[in-house]
């Protein structure tokens, strides 16, 4: 390596500067993260974990519409109350942890130049801030934009296109909400406004149109991407998902896409490698005594209180005795199945397979015990003192395997994604994607399981040619020293844990894992042994990047 750079690869290369051995050892580039909502963590955390403890030197952040510019600093805790409430990232930790020095996108990418990190970090627009920048206080479900109003958002996202931002983004789901529990501002948008914004990237030449969406029949999502891809020459992504909010199933949505690029679109799907699943617990965001009255007696409490009420047997029994009190809700269907759903929990122990048997499920371990349901439950989240795990796997989980992301892992036509890395921080914590594909799509599921050497290429190559971000994802000369040194033997995922370590004392879950020997970012060793070193080379990356071919040719 020289510089940011690998000069040469194969054996007997001379003195190094530093030598790492990787004996019995595999070496694969950087993993790129293409779907993360570190936008508000980048502005102050240098380590970037916990996607950075789990091989990813490259993070693609302000996905799903949601993001902090632009931003009128009258729209501040708007913007945090969407986030908030899209992503589960605490309010007070974002209000306390931004600095708000920026008002416009390019202003906020040269913002985010001021901290060094871990990893290199990537933006889309975000189509709620792009909103309600424009439209202000008329910004509420619903709200229909003028022609003027559209003009004027189209112009905004070329701006930011133009200062660097790798696309654009958007939300139409109705999992999406505010704190306040209102839509995101995507969801009722029309197909005229996104397609405008759409060629207001085209004009730049570049740009990826990220989008998730509830597909719902009448919005004809598919026809409009694909006319929107035909017209500009740039490619649109999707999150593909078994979803209980989407109207297309899965199989559908993929058949729907093929057709358009048969006609000459560019659609990608994006996929996740396992079921998306709320992990619950007493003091994360959810579990399944939420709706219960003598839970929500003590929802207020601080945590060594509270957990002084659960140890009480006879507060043990009114939690598992008491009827549900559900909200007012759309989502009612869903709320059901956090608190009742037995038969899809599932016991977080310290070898959790994230492809559980329904036989391995709450339901059946309680039968096998002679209790009920409810009380094995309790006992689960108490052991540890309090601190145990229930895995609800909410999405991608239909079937009760992934059986169905077998064909999906090997298409070209969808890429490895949707980890979320830095959200939903009191629920879900898949930002260790990489890690489990490894772990559990490489090495050791029962089944059919992929190649190590297509697997990295999922994670490294496509995700980083999406983005138009050549210069990584491949070990040769010229292209940056983004490298990973795993023990494949030793590699296991950790038990997840939350920490209270956001500004604040904000709340998120983290999970760390065994057999990482060492993490290099632009040359420079950022992690050994799943250990910060403490040098920060990671960068913002402003468009798409080119290798440097002079270098690779020598």
């Amino acid at each position: 390596m020289a510089g940011d750079r690998i000069v040469a690869i194969g054996r007997n290369l001379g003195p190094a500067r530093e030598e790492i051995d990787a004996a019995g050892k595999i070496v694969t580039p950087g993993f790129v993260d293409v779907h993360t909502h570190y936008d508000g963590q980048a502005t102050w955390d240098q380590e970037m974990a916990p996607s950075s403890w789990h091989g990813v030197t490259t993070v693609v952040m302000g996905n799903c519409g949601v993001g902090f510019a632009p931003a009128k600093p009258d729209r501040h805790e708007w913007l945090i109350s969407l986030m908030e409430g899209v992503e589960d990232i605490p309010g007070t930790a974002l209000a306390e942890g931004m600095s708000w020095d920026w008002e416009t996108f390019p202003e906020y990418m040269d913002a985010l130049e001021k901290l060094p990190r871990t990893v290199d970090v990537a933006c889309h627009v975000p189509h709620g801030a792009v909103r309600a920048y424009v439209l202000g206080d008329r910004e509420k479900p619903g709200a229909i934009p003028t022609a003027e109003d559209i003009a004027e958002m189209s112009r905004i996202v070329e701006e930011g296109v133009r200062a660097g931002a790798l696309g654009f983004s958007t939300s139409r789901t109705v999992l999406h909400k505010s704190v306040d529990g209102e839509l995101v501002p995507g969801t009722t948008a029309t197909a005229e406004e996104l397609v405008a914004i759409g060629r207001a990237m085209g004009r730049v030449g570049y740009g990826v149109f990220e989008m998730a969406s509830d597909m719902k029949r009448e919005w004809n999502e598919f026809q409009w991407m694909g006319d929107l891809s035909r017209e500009t020459g740039l490619p649109v992504t999707f999150a593909a998902l078994q979803s209980i909010a989407k109207e297309l199933p899965l199989e559908e949505q993929i058949s729907e896409m093929r057709k358009q690029n048969a006609a000459g679109a560019n659609i990608v799907a994006q996929i996740a490698l396992r079921g998306n699943g709320v992990i619950m617990a007493w003091q994360g965001t959810v579990h399944p005594f939420r709706f219960k009255p003598a839970w929500n007696e003590i929802i207020d409490l601080p945590w060594d209180r509270q957990l002084a009420h659960l140890k009480d047997p006879a507060f043990k029994r009114r939690m598992i005795e008491e009827a549900n009190v559900w909200p007012e809700s759309d989502i009612l269907d869903f709320l059901m199945v956090v608190a009742e759903g037995w038969p899809v929990h599932f016991e977080m122990d310290p070898d959790f397979n994230y492809e559980p048997r329904m036989d391995e499920s709450i339901a059946h371990r309680a039968a096998a015990a002679g209790v009920s349901p409810a009380e094995y439950a309790y006992d689960l989240l108490m052991k540890d003192d309090g601190k145990g795990f229930i895995y609800f796997p909410i999405l991608n989980y239909r079937d009760g395997n992934l059986n169905f992301l077998e064909d999906l892992q090997a298409a070209d036509d969808t890429v490895n994604s949707l980890s979320d890395g830095g959200a939903h921080c009191g629920t879900i914590c898949d930002a260790a994607s990489p890690t489990f594909m490894l772990q559990h799509w490489v090495r050791d599921r029962k089944g059919n399981r992929i190649d190590l050497e297509h697997a990295i290429k999922r994670q490294c190559r496509d995700t980083a040619m999406l983005y138009g971000l050549e210069d990584r994802g491949v070990i040769a000369p010229g292209y940056l020293a983004d490298l990973n040194v795993i023990d494949m033997d030793k590699l296991k995922l950790g038990k997840p844990w939350l920490a209270f370590d956001l500004p604040a004392g904000g709340k998120r879950l983290l999970q760390k894992a065994d057999g990482y020997v060492a993490t290099i970012k632009s040359g420079v060793v950022t992690f050994r042994d799943g250990k910060m070193q403490g040098p920060t080379p990671g960068g913002v990356i402003r468009g798409p990047q080119q290798v440097e071919l002079a270098m690779a040719a020598e």
